[in-house]
Parts: C-alpha cells; sequence; structure tokens
C-alpha cells in the first residue's frame, strides 16, 4: 500500500514502516504525533523529539517527553485534537492502538505510520526507519548501532545457561501475559529462559490458572504496575504444587521500561537476566 499525502510526493522521500506499508512524503516529517510511549521514546531516540506535536499517557521516556503535550492514551485519543495539530504523520502502535479509532484517522486523511517490533533485534532498524522518517538519519543510525551492541554483548553473555521455564505475568485479574509474538517473550529468551505461553501466537493472551498449573512454570514473574507485584505474587501462594512456588521463585519486577517497547526495554533486559540468574543459581 503506498500512502501519498500530494503529487509532489515523488519529489521527497519513500519510507517504509514497522508494518512493510510505503509512505511517500513530499519531506522529511516536522509535524508529528505519536499514539504510544514505545514509539515516542523511539522518536526520542532517532533525534525526533523536538518534532513530535503530541503524544500520549505515560510516555515518560526520555525526561523530555514528559513535557510532550497528552492527547489521550493508547486506547483512545481527542480526535478533535488531532484535527487542529495537523500532523504530517501520526506514529501508531499497531499491537495496543484503538483499530477503530486508527481507521478513523486514516478516513481522515492523515498518513500513518506503524512502529511496533516483537524481538529485541529489530529494534535499530526499526530506529533507522524513524530517522529516515524525520530526516534525523545520522542521529539514528548513530543509536542504532549502540542499540545492536547492547543485545549482541547480552545475548553473547547468557548463551548457553541453564534454561529457566517462566511465566510472566502482566495483569492479574484475569490473568494476561505474553505470547511467544512478544518483544517480552524475546527479553525472556535472550538471558536464556523459555516463556511457557511462547507457542501462544496472540501478543497479549489471557490465561486460566489451570493453564499456568498444567505448564509449571520453573520462575513467576510479576512485571506489574508500581505498587502492586507482591499482591500479585502472593495470590500464586495459593497453589504450593507450583515449583515456582514450592522453590519461592517469585520474582516481582519492578521496572517498567520492560513493557514500554522503547529503547530503554535493552537495560530493562540486562536487569531481568541478572535476576533470572539469581534465581538460576538457586536451582
Amino acid at each position: 500500500m503506498l500512502l501519498a499525502l500530494s503529487p509532489a510526493a515523488h519529489a521527497g522521500i519513500e519510507v517504509v514502516d514497522d508494518a512493510g506499508d510505503h509512505l511517500a512524503l513530499p519531506a522529511p516529517a516536522q509535524r508529528i504525533v505519536s499514539l504510544s510511549p514505545g514509539a515516542t521514546e523511539m522518536l526520542f531516540a532517532a533525534g525526533a523529539g523536538a518534532q513530535l506535536l503530541a503524544t500520549v499517557a505515560y510516555a515518560d521516556q526520555p525526561e523530555a517527553a514528559r513535557r510532550v503535550p497528552r492527547i489521550g492514551d493508547s486506547s483512545a485519543i481527542d480526535m478533535e485534537r488531532l484535527l487542529l495539530l495537523k500532523p504530517q504523520v501520526v506514529v501508531y502502535w499497531p499491537g495496543g492502538n484503538n483499530a477503530a479509532q486508527i481507521a478513523q484517522i486514516r478516513h481522515l486523511g492523515f498518513a500513518l505510520y506503524a512502529q511496533q517490533v516483537d524481538r529485541l533485534g529489530d529494534l535499530p532498524d526499526s530506529l533507522r526507519r524513524l530517522g529516515r522518517l524525520a530526516g534525523t538519519a545520522g542521529i539514528a543510525s548513530a543509536r542504532a548501532t549502540q542499540i545492536a551492541a547492547q543485545i549482541a554483548a547480552l545475548r553473547a553473555r547468557y548463551a548457553g545457561r541453564t534454561p529457566v521455564r517462566t511465566l510472566l505475568e502482566t495483569w492479574n485479574a484475569p490473568l494476561y501475559t505474553i505470547g511467544g509474538r512478544q518483544l517480552m517473550s524475546d527479553a525472556l529468551s535472550v538471558c536464556g529462559a523459555v516463556n511457557v505461553f511462547g507457542d501462544v501466537p496472540q501478543r497479549s493472551p489471557a490465561v486460566q490458572v489451570e493453564a499456568v498449573i498444567a505448564r509449571d512454570p520453573d520462575l513467576i514473574i510479576a512485571a506489574a504496575p508500581p505498587g502492586d507485584g507482591p499482591q500479585w505474587l502472593q495470590a500464586w501462594r495459593s497453589f504450593p504444587g507450583l515449583k515456582a512456588v514450592r522453590a519461592g521463585h517469585l520474582l516481582d519486577f519492578k521496572d517498567q521500561a520492560l513493557s514500554r517497547l522503547g529503547p530503554s526495554v535493552v537495560e530493562a533486559t540486562a536487569a531481568l537476566c541478572s535476576a533470572i540468574d539469581a534465581v538460576r543459581a538457586q536451582r
């Protein structure tokens, strides 16, 4: 699919987003709206923070992102404000934004750019593409090279470690976890852990406690909102037959960057790997 903003688009630039869609622009985008915290962090890393007109709730990294105006959250935005802002491009999150609202934005004629990666190793190229979109390719390329080196170092450090079968809990009532096509699942694999629901195609599946009992993880990680982790883990102590409960391998992972899906997920993954390695040493 090719989206053209004007008859002169052929004289400008053409970029391919993370979904593989082609976007033609008369020039690099100088007026951008981001509809996810991860995309906002990625745009800042690509050197395009000054070109952001607005973003959504929870877009708090880097520090400068906190000063960007909000027009809603990942599930719903203020369409009237979007119309008033007149962005050249709207960067959205295919796996998290409201699909009906994205369709409405497209219908209104705004250029849409999909930003989402499912593997850590895809972050550098995603960053380079955003640099081309915003005309900041040099900054984006340098940061992408740095991120690629960090990821390679993590993979090398934890390669060959004893696997730890892990449940990563992202919500407790109802119970949600991560499927194999989710970036946090790849983070687990980098650490030498195995996502016990890695065979599930959905990125964020709801699962039953009985399914967790059947898969019997060695480790349960609560990737909870601040302060909620202890309560989530306490609930698992009602199931003493689980290996993770018997061994006391219940981890409250507090770094919110793990679920933000921006460059800081690499540092969060390093912290996750260290925590998993500590559990591994106790087995």
